[in-house]
C-alpha cells in the first residue's frame, strides 16, 4: 500500500500556502465568470416555462374552437327542432298539443339564445387569449435572445478558462495529496468560514493579511522559526512568515504563467 512521504513542518506550511495559492487561483477565475452560469439556468427556466405557457394557450385555443363549432351543431339541431315543431303545430287536434308544442319551441329559442351567447363569451375569450399569445411570443423571443447572448457571453468564457481550470484544479489535487488529512480538515474547515477563502496567511507588518490585529514579536519568531502550525487568536487563519510566502508566490507566479 503506498504511503504519502511524511513532511516536516516547514515543508507542511509550503504545501499548504502553495494549496492557498492555486485555490485562490480558482477562485479567481471562477469569479470572472460570476452569476453568469446561474444567470443562464434562470434563463433557461424561465423560457421552458414561457414554452410551456405558450402551448398550453394554444391547446386552450383549439378546445375553445372545438367549444364553438359543438354550440353552432346544437344551434342548428335546435333550429331543425324548432321547424320540426311548428310542423307538428299546422296538425294538431287539440289546444293541449298545441300549447305542448308551443313550450317546445320556446325552450329550444331558449336554448339557442343561451348557445348564442356561450358563443359570444368563447369569441370574447379567443381574442383575450390571442392577446395573451401574442404578449408570450414577444416575451419568449426576447427571453431566448437574451439567453443565447449569455450562453455564448458564458461559452467565451469557458473557453477562455476551462483549461488553466482545469490545470489547477489538478494541481490543487496534487497538493492536497501531499498534506496530513488533519491538516487538510483544518484548511477546508478555515476556507469555508470565511468570506474571501483564505485559510493560509503570511504575516504583513506585524499582522497577519488583511486583518488589523497584531501578532505579538514572540509569536512572530516563532512563525519565522517554521517549527510548528500556528493559527492566528483572532480570525483562526494559519499562519507563515513573509519570507516563506515570497518564495511560494514565486513558484507559483512561475506555474500560472506557464499555464
Amino acid at each position: 500500500m503506498a504511503t504519502t512521504k511524511e513532511l516536516n513542518v516547514e515543508d507542511k506550511l509550503r504545501a499548504l500556502y502553495a494549496l492557498q495559492l492555486v485555490d485562490s487561483k480558482i477562485d479567481e477565475i471562477r469569479n470572472v465568470r460570476g452569476e453568469l452560469p446561474l444567470e443562464v439556468e434562470d434563463l433557461e427556466d424561465e423560457v421552458a416555462g414561457l414554452s410551456t405557457r405558450l402551448e398550453k394557450l394554444k391547446s386552450d385555443l383549439e378546445t375553445i374552437d372545438e367549444q364553438i363549432k359543438e354550440k353552432k351543431n346544437a344551434i342548428d339541431e335546435h333550429k331543425a327542432a324548432i321547424k320540426k315543431y311548428l310542423e307538428q303545430q299546422k296538425n294538431v287536434r287539440n289546444n293541449r298539443e298545441f300549447n305542448s308544442l308551443t313550450k317546445e319551441v320556446e325552450f329550444q329559442e331558449l336554448e339557442i339564445q343561451l348557445a348564442e351567447k356561450h358563443i359570444k363569451e368563447m369569441k370574447a375569450s379567443i381574442e383575450h387569449k390571442k392577446e395573451v399569445v401574442a404578449q408570450t411570443k414577444e416575451k419568449l423571443e426576447g427571453k431566448q435572445t437574451h439567453l443565447k447572448h449569455k450562453k455564448a457571453e458564458l461559452s467565451d468564457i469557458m473557453a477562455e478558462t476551462e483549461k488553466e481550470e482545469n490545470f489547477l484544479l489538478g494541481k490543487s489535487e496534487e497538493l492536497r495529496g501531499q498534506i496530513e488529512e488533519r491538516l487538510l480538515a483544518a484548511y477546508d474547515r478555515i476556507r469555508n468560514s470565511v468570506r474571501n477563502g483564505l485559510a493560509v496567511v503570511s504575516i504583513e507588518r506585524g499582522a497577519s493579511a488583511g486583518s488589523f490585529f497584531t501578532i505579538p514579536p514572540q509569536t512572530q519568531m516563532e512563525i519565522a522559526a517554521r517549527k510548528k502550525i500556528i493559527t492566528d487568536e483572532h480570525s483562526g487563519r494559519i499562519l507563515v512568515d513573509g519570507v516563506l510566502a515570497d518564495e511560494e508566490k514565486e513558484k507559483m507566479d512561475k506555474l500560472f504563467a506557464s499555464i
